[in-house]
């Protein structure tokens, strides 16, 4: 390994918690084709057992690392060819650990159009500068008298001329650029002011029409609501030191470099250049620099929980291979039904009018007791959307009717975000090609009921609508880290490989779309897999896609057992060890948790599988192709409360948790509209993470704080001590400035946020809800 190689996994090992050797491991596998959902589960003795997460950042942070490698290796080539590469500044560039550090010294060597400090040492007046700087005493304006020509005619065009030359050498200067982005990244305030006349138009932005706090320690829901008015033209934005307490420390850094320490005349011009420079140059990189970061640290943190609601959506709690009516509610459209069998095959579909304008409520209870009974439903699952509650009270009238002795299907409603854009999609009319695009809804909604990875992974996860800001973030990033929280998670799971279908198969390790399209048409084409092995007769799968997915596809009932665990067919041989020193059948101990127990994994450990290894085949013995998903549970919503004027504070409710932000929790409590249990209210404690205490499709207990049903905003606490005013509760509160309204008066604009549940954080945090 060389010596780059060498400190780039120094660097990712401090980065992940982990041993640069571990590191090397990991990216020798990943170079050589391995996927991360592979090597986290299969090849533990070999990174000596990072997890997924971990590999993720791994990889991450190596892509990262080697671009800047290659960045420092064209600087320096380029300067070199300049013939300006002198010992110390190669060493500067050997030590840049950030891109940002690496542009700042490449900076005066970077080809550039035409300055005005170009101009002016093409005139000459470089040396102006240089007696300015030499001799203090003298009087600027006497120096500039011996550099006057054609082309400089004044004394103040030359002054002028040596100031541009200055502010370009302080703009170009690594060390400078460097103390001052140090100090801005500690103590610069990000403000807010409305633009004239765009008060009306951007009202729910007025939080931020007079708003100043730290840069360092703004959350990333407010800098995104911030970024977001300003894009549309609504409020002006700045970054930079406070005015009276910083900004003489920022001048006192300039001219601190220029070496300024006295009143001497040449003194006082080169204190008014620096000035200068910070006004119109080094402000203006300094704002550019830290409005990038800011973004940049505002999508990383929008992106992260997106990803972590993403992952726990995808692997909530699956209902099971049950017969399954899909409603998908609609008044003047009707409601649209597709029954789909336990396999998910659709069956039957339907259309009711039960709401008006045709009000036929009782053709409606007739068509869905017809179909309850003749295809033996068991579940219902209702949509979440308009008139969800309404349809939910009609299945429960129509359940009612059902004799005693008749099983009662379970109704459930269902998240049906996304559910029209799978509608649209290519791959719904390609599964549905002679259903009306309205119907395939329902099947989806009834599909997620049964299993929602399998269903979801046919969604875009940006149309699933359980992320922050999510439009406004780099979405390139978003899709890389959305794809992987899929790909983890299908692979979590695992697939069966005769059912599942060719989405879902595609998101399994080594496979891929064209693959898995492949599988799928070999299955039709021959009847369903009877082992593993029989997956190298697809067309395009070879051994390595093989060795990176055949663990993640299980096969019920083969001629293999060990086919239906997680078991990686390379390691059946220490699998037939273990189950030969029980001296029972494979079949008879597979799910017996109690055959195991007499025997050690340190006995089976060998050259070729360690400890990691042989204690995960003795965990997939003993409960062969376990779902790690939750048990199947779901919420109860209150009778007779259905729509947002019915709450009142202090109503408890049970509810749905769809959605977790850096500032609370979204509850579906069943009005068509959630509502919002703040961070300081999830808890009686501290909860500076909302993910330690909840997660999207758990089931809570909430209790009805505030309601604003103009606004349709629903306070709600999880508190066992009453709640209240979310923002005076938190354990740590947020300074916030009201900063001066650009009006005539000049008066300082009083604060004007409501001071209940939706003042403050709280009405910010309704703002990131996409």
């Amino acid at each position: 390994m060389n010596a780059v190689a060498e400190s780039i996994a120094r660097k990712i090992a401090t980065d992940i918690g982990a041993r640069p050797e571990q590191v090397t491991a990991t990216v020798a596998l990943l170079d050589g084709g391995d996927t991360v959902p592979f090597v986290a589960r299969y090849r533990k003795e070999v990174t000596g057992g990072l997890d997924d997460s971990q590999l993720r950042r791994l990889a991450e942070r190596l892509d990262y690392l080697r671009d800047l490698e290659k960045r420092r290796a064209a600087i320096l080539s380029e300067i070199t060819s300049q013939g300006k590469l002198t010992d110390a500044l190669a060493r500067s560039i050997a030590t840049a650990d950030t891109k940002a550090v690496l542009e700042d010294l490449y900076l005066p060597f970077k080809p550039k159009r035409r300055t005005k400090a170009m101009i002016a040492r093409e005139n000459g007046l470089e040396p102006l500068l240089r007696g300015i700087l030499e001799d203090r005493a003298a009087d600027p304006a006497t120096l500039a008298q011996a550099y006057l020509s054609e082309t400089v005619p004044t004394e103040k065009e030359a002054l002028a001329g040596a100031r541009d030359i200055l502010v370009e050498k302080l703009a170009e200067n690594a060390r400078l650029l460097g103390r001052l982005r140090e100090v801005l990244q500690k103590d610069a305030l990000i403000t807010s002011r409305v633009m004239s006349g765009k008060e009306e138009a951007g009202a729910k932005f007025s939080d931020y029409f007079a708003h100043s706090e730290k840069w360092a320690t703004i959350p990333s829901h407010r800098a995104l609501a911030i970024l977001r008015a300003s894009k549309e033209e609504i409020v002006s934005v700045d970054i930079g030191p406070e005015p009276e307490a910083d900004l003489p420390r920022i001048i006192g850094l300039i001219t601190a470099e220029i070496g300024i320490a006295g009143e001497k005349p040449g003194d006082r011009w080169l204190r008014d250049a620096a000035e200068w420079a910070w006004k119109v140059k080094l402000s203006l990189s300094m704002f550019v620099d830290l409005m990038t970061d800011l973004r940049r640290r505002a999508h990383d943190e929008a992106i992260d929980v997106f990803a972590r609601n993403l992952r726990d959506l995808l692997l909530a709690a699956p209902a099971g291979a049950r017969a399954t009516l899909g409603l998908d509610p609609g008044i003047r459209t009707g409601c649209k039904i597709a029954v789909v069998d336990d396999t998910g095959k659709l069956l039957e579909t339907a259309t009711i009018y039960p709401f008006q304008p045709k009000n036929d409520l009782r053709g409606a209870e007739e068509t869905l007791l017809h179909l309850i009974r003749k295809h033996g439903v068991a579940l219902i699952a209702i949509g979440n959307g308009t008139a969800s509650r309404e349809s939910d009270r009609l299945v429960g009238d129509v359940l009612k009717r059902l004799p005693a002795g008749e099983t009662r299907p379970t109704p459930v409603i269902v998240s049906e975000a996304g559910a029209s854009v799978y509608s649209a999609s290519e791959l719904a009319s390609q599964e549905f090609p002679e259903i009306d695009v309205s119907l395939r809804g329902a099947v989806s909604i009834a599909r997620r009921l049964q299993d929602p990875l399998a269903e979801l992974v046919k969604i875009e996860p940006q149309a699933i609508g359980v992320g922050q800001y999510q439009h406004d973030v780099d979405q390139r990033r978003l899709a890389q880290s959305l794809e992987a929280v899929v790909e983890d998670a299908v692979n979590a799971v695992g697939v069966d490989l005769n059912m599942a279908s060719a989405p879902l198969l595609a998101h399994i390790a080594g496979l891929g779309p064209s693959i898995a399209q492949n599988i799928v048409a070999h299955r039709d084409a021959n009847g369903a897999f009877t082992s593993r092995k029989s997956l190298l007769k697809v067309p395009g799968l070879g051994p390595k896609a093989f060795e990176q997915s055949a663990g993640f596809l299980r096969i019920r009932e083969g001629i293999e057992p060990l086919d239906a665990s997680s078991v990686h067919p390379e390691a059946y041989g220490v699998a037939r060890r273990i189950v030969a020193a029980c001296g029972r059948d494979i079949r008879a101990i597979m799910g017996d948790s109690g055959a195991l127990s007499g025997l050690q994994p340190e006995q089976f450990v060998d050259d070729t599988f360690g400890l990691p290894t042989v204690r995960d085949i003795f965990t997939e013995l003993e409960k062969p192709g376990r779902d790690p998903r939750p048990t199947f549970k779901t919420a109860t919503f209150a009778e007779g409360i259905d729509a947002i004027s019915d709450l009142k504070p202090g109503m408890s409710l049970e509810g749905t948790v769809t959605n977790v932000a850096a500032f609370g929790a979204f509850v579906d409590i069943g009005v068509h509209q959630d509502g919002l249990v703040h961070v300081s209210q999830l808890a009686d404690r501290f909860v500076k993470d909302p993910h330690e205490v909840v997660k999207a499709g758990d089931i809570v207990r909430v209790r009805v704080t505030e309601v604003d049903v103009a606004r349709k905003r629903i306070g709600l606490t999880m508190r066992k001590d009453g709640g209240g005013n979310p923002a005076s509760r938190s354990a740590q509160p947020v300074k916030i400035k009201q900063v001066k309204q650009q009006r005539s008066t000049g008066t300082k604009k009083k604060s004007d946020r409501p001071t209940g549940a939706f003042g403050s954080a709280l009405a910010d945090a309704l703002k990131g809800k996409p």
